[in-house]
């Protein structure tokens, strides 16, 4: 054990951790969710600790020594070492300092033994006064919110958009595959079931694209703001060089922000974030939910789809198979929606300079982020790669339909083409039954008139029938 202490008094740290006083209190304090923080989380830490560390550097107010052995031991952390040393609860008290301290203590730690000394000896570099220089939590912490959120969600954009080309392939494989479209879960017109893989793949492109635009929103950070936005013990080269460093570890184009107070007490890009997640999740839902309305039966059902069994769907029903995969992505996206509620009770509850309730926000962002993308992986993979068009089925229902009507419309008339459906209804005979008995076309016209191309892309009829 080593003695450590800090202004409330001493505690005793086990020797082989690397993590300090302030670490163990947190430990002590916030037993809230049992989880452990993010693993990108750390490594963005690490990441923004390294960027101030070099920035102080640049500056000549850290000694070169320490600031390289520092550096190391951030490269290690972003390399996946020593995450285990990472012990606080991700939901806590004090606007993520305890988060920032345990970051701090173990980078100085680590450090002091990277330069042959013992572990505790914060003479020589300290955990607020060399990791944490020219730093406050209320910029670090911020930053590598941002810095976190981006990693994450490239994954997921890359993940959509994987979904997307999933779903425009479908498309492509089943655009002769003519079903009867439906409104209000009653029969509407005609469509080509790869015109509703289009859509689907066209909605999923564009949550893709909702999620980069606020990702670039993210790029502005306030280091360097310190306490309160106004920079107070950072150097005017440093709030500069930080944001240039940051770019440069990352790979991604980060900049000071404009405002620094604004970028320190305001935490609306948050929300947007969190709602575009929310949005893209509700497009998903609606994907979902067509998949399993499709897929239902077989025998008693729409039977439209054929989704790929993945395992036995019940314990006492033999031969039954449900349609889990779109099942866990209609729960996946209800959490998102779900978060994004914690999200927007965080954002409002800012208080003056700070918003305290920064962890709240970061635990359920990343945790959106880390569920869309692991769903949409599934979704993709174990569904929509290999689901099946029951195209004998969606003939059939297409066939008894009434809804075909509705394009004889031009031809024939309202008042024929609403006898011809109340006289289906009534005696379920099929319309082209009908309109061939009351010869109200002929069969070549019907034919022509009927035909899945002029029901689904109008205009090909009027050519074709001006040359019977």
């Amino acid at each position: 054990m080593r003695l450590e202490h800090d202004f409330l008094g001493e505690i005793q740290v086990p020797d082989n951790v690397y993590y300090g006083v302030q670490t163990i209190r947190a430990m002590e304090n916030f037993k809230i969710t049992g989880q452990k923080l993010d693993a990108d989380f750390i490594i963005s830490m690490a990441m923004v600790k390294k960027a101030a560390a070099t920035a102080n550097i640049f500056t000549g107010r850290l000694e070169e020594e320490i600031g390289r052995a520092l550096n190391q031991a951030a490269d290690e952390i972003i390399q996946g070492k020593f995450h285990e040393q990472f012990c606080v609860d991700p939901i806590q008290g004090g606007a993520g300092t305890s988060m920032n301290m345990n970051m701090n203590e173990v980078l100085s730690n680590r450090a002091l033994e990277i330069l042959g000394d013992e572990k505790g000896h914060y003479e020589r570099i300290s955990p607020n006064n060399h990791a944490n220089m020219a730093q406050s939590t209320n910029d670090v912490f911020p930053t590598a919110i941002k810095v976190c959120t981006i990693l994450k969600a490239r994954k997921l954009v890359a993940a959509l958009n994987a979904l997307s080309a999933a779903l425009g392939e479908k498309a492509s494989e089943f655009k002769d595959v003519l079903k009867m479209g439906r409104t209000h879960l009653q029969d509407a017109v005609p469509i080509t079931m790869g015109q509703e893989f289009a859509a689907y793949a066209a909605a999923v492109q564009r949550g893709s694209k909702r999620i980069e635009s606020v990702l670039a929103r993210l790029l502005m950070v306030n280091m360097g703001a310190t306490a309160v936005g106004t920079g107070l013990n950072a150097e005017p080269e440093y709030i500069q060089e930080v944001a240039r460093q940051l770019a440069h570890i990352t790979n991604e184009p980060f900049v000071t922000a404009d405002n620094l107070v604004d970028a320190t007490n305001n935490t609306d890009v948050f929300a947007d974030v969190s709602g575009a997640l929310k949005i893209t999740a509700l497009a998903l839902i609606k994907i979902a939910n067509d998949f399993r309305l499709m897929a239902s039966g077989p025998r008693c059902g729409l039977n439209e789809l054929d989704l790929p069994a993945r395992q036995p769907g019940s314990s006492i029903m033999p031969g039954k198979v449900n349609p889990v995969i779109p099942e866990v992505l209609n729960q996946t996206c209800y959490q998102v929606i779900g978060n994004d509620l914690a999200v927007t009770l965080g954002v409002e509850n800012g208080q003056f300079e700070l918003n305290v309730m920064e962890p709240v926000m970061a635990f359920n962002i990343f945790n959106s982020i880390t569920y869309l993308t692991n769903a949409v992986h599934t979704f993709n993979e174990l569904c929509v790669q290999g689901v099946k068009a029951k195209k004998d089925q969606c003939e059939t229902w297409l066939e008894g339909s009434v809804g075909i009507v509705t394009a004889l419309l031009p031809h024939i008339g309202y008042e024929n083409s609403s006898m011809l459906a109340k006289e289906a209804y009534k005696t379920g005979r099929p319309v082209r039954e009908l309109i061939l008995a009351k010869k109200l076309l002929s069969k070549e016209a019907m034919d022509i008139i009927l035909s899945p191309e002029e029901m689904t892309q109008p205009g090909i009829a009027g050519k074709k029938l001006v040359n019977l």
